[in-house]
């Protein structure tokens, strides 16, 4: 009998402890998946034949190796790096809680190019102690991969580690002095740390997009541009009213592109030569120049066709031709009409972004900024006084948040005072209706030439190149505006001028239209 309990005994012992491994793979089943993997890598590894490749932190000649430095950066940034089976943890001394892994001595991080599998091993040095070795990367190829990826390889990670190191450094604004470039400096500068993004720019998601897109694909264009034949450079033409967010928006692209920026006044003294400045400017750069057009009208004893002259040699010159990737960006505080078109045309102004008083959208893409709201109960009567044809700048709407941020209440019953007092001009009746409206602060023109002729000789004048907005489902949303307002018998919401055209476009009139 008792060899029997002692066998049940141990029946029940190795039992449980079945099924406590059993519940232990259970829970652990990522564990065992990633065990379940490396032995695969290691069988296929061990089937496969490499070639080792030695990257060394000095040559033979005592010089330092540029492609150790830059392979270091390169493999710091591999996803990999994250799931290896060890990696240094190291912090940064000018930030803090910045933390970045890089691969110690022994460790080893995959990566993967053009469907071949390669590997960065850290070798340490290979002189042992007494500091008499080289310290060393050990990249891995397959050997059937070496001829095909190797050379693809290693001017990728050069190319990428040069973004990285230009990504990192301080931006740098810089202004113009006066100066005459011989007793004094043409340029001071100072850090750029406007705090700008694209991401936090009040805009149409959409053209948001587009620009972003427009500026990406800049970045990418070294190859296109020179196999084209074209100086690696693009231009931008910002317009609208004062206080629409233009000068905002040139620091949310320099920090988006990582360019230094330079921003030339044109009241300084100096400006009589803008080549040279031009001259002295670096790769990589943001170009700012504001209140073109307020230059262009002439003064100081100049006229205006020797301004626009002067103006025209600086934007594609020759000179303009002595340095690469650059971004030209101009602002202009009023409409385009009265700017000579060789000033607007392609080539020196690429791309136009008009920026327009806020509309509703505009406002609670404010307000979910400033005030955290997605919603309220007074958005209703905010949104009747931009459909009755009211308007604010972004700035005058930004800076009555920022007061008020304390109560989000308070601040759309300011707004709403505000949109009380504000007397859009009226448009004319007679006028046909835009055909590119958009109640976001901005739209974006393509310019080219077919789209210049398309304007021309579309019937309703409009701006051409744009965002699109469906007209008639525009003026059914502003009409039924209107009559919602005359509906309301309680008072609180903003005046309804019977003279006011049911339209309701206020300041969102083309400029041709004004012209009229």
């Amino acid at each position: 009998m008792m060899p029997q309990g002692g066998g049940g005994v141990v029946g029940i012992v190795a039992y449980a402890a079945l099924v406590v491994v059993a519940v232990r793979v259970v829970l652990s089943y990522k564990s065992v998946a990633h065990a379940v993997r490396r032995l695969w890598r290691w069988a296929d590894e061990w089937a496969q034949v490499y070639q080792y490749y030695e990257v060394p932190r000095v040559g033979c000649d005592g010089a330092e190796n540029p492609l150790f430095r830059k392979a270091v950066a390169y493999v710091a940034a591999l996803p990999s790096l994250e799931d290896a089976d060890a990696a240094c943890v190291l912090s940064s001394a000018s930030k803090t809680n910045e933390f970045s892994l890089q691969l110690g001595p022994g460790h080893t991080a995959h990566d993967a190019f053009l469907g071949a599998r390669l590997a960065w091993t850290n070798a340490g040095c290979d002189g042992g102690g007494g500091g008499g070795g080289r310290e060393r990367l050990v990249l891995r190829v397959r050997r059937h991969d070496r001829i095909r990826v190797l050379r693809p390889y290693l001017q990728h990670l050069e190319s990428v580690a040069d973004e990285m190191e230009l990504r990192r450094r301080e931006l740098r604004l810089y202004a113009n002095t006066g100066g005459d470039g011989a007793l004094s400096p043409r340029w001071a500068s100072a850090p750029f740390t406007h705090p700008a993004t694209l991401d936090t720019v009040a805009m149409d998601p959409e053209l948001k997009a587009r620009v972003r897109a427009d500026l990406e694909s800049f970045l990418k264009g070294r190859a296109y541009y020179h196999r084209l034949g074209r100086v690696w450079r693009r231009s931008y033409l910002l317009y609208g009213p004062p206080g629409t967010g233009k000068s905002t928006f040139a620091a949310a692209m320099a920090r988006f592109l990582g360019y230094d920026v330079y921003d030339i006044d044109l009241s300084r003294g100096g400006c009589d030569d803008l080549r040279a400045l031009l001259l002295e400017t670096t790769p990589r750069s943001l170009i700012l120049v504001e209140n073109l057009d307020r230059y262009l009208r002439g003064g100081d004893g100049e006229t205006s066709a020797a301004r626009t002259s002067r103006m025209l040699s600086f934007m594609d010159g020759l000179s303009s031709c002595c340095g690469e990737e650059r971004v030209m960006v101009f602002t202009m505080s009023g409409d385009k009409d009265g700017v000579d078109p060789a000033v607007l045309r392609p080539g020196r102004l690429d791309v136009h972004v008009h920026f327009t008083m806020c509309g509703f959208e505009g406002f609670k893409a404010l307000a979910s900024n400033y005030l955290g709201l997605k919603d309220h109960k007074l958005y209703p009567q905010v949104e009747e006084g931009f459909h009755a044809g009211a308007r604010l700048s972004p700035a005058e709407l930004g800076e009555i948040m920022l007061a008020n941020r304390g109560s989000p209440s308070r601040a759309l019953r300011t707004v709403i005072n505000a949109l009380q007092h504000v007397v859009q001009p009226r448009a004319s009746t007679t006028s046909p209706p835009p055909s590119l409206t958009t109640r976001w602060p901005g739209h974006l023109d393509e310019s080219s030439a077919a789209e210049a002729s398309a304007a021309n000789q579309s019937p309703s004048g409009g701006v051409g190149g744009g965002f699109t907005k469906d007209a008639p489902m525009r003026e059914f949303k502003k009409l039924y505006g209107l009559i919602k307002i005359r509906s309301r018998k309680d008072g609180g919401v903003v005046p309804v001028d019977d003279t006011t055209p049911a339209n309701g476009r206020g300041s969102d009139v083309s400029s041709s239209e004004k012209n009229r």
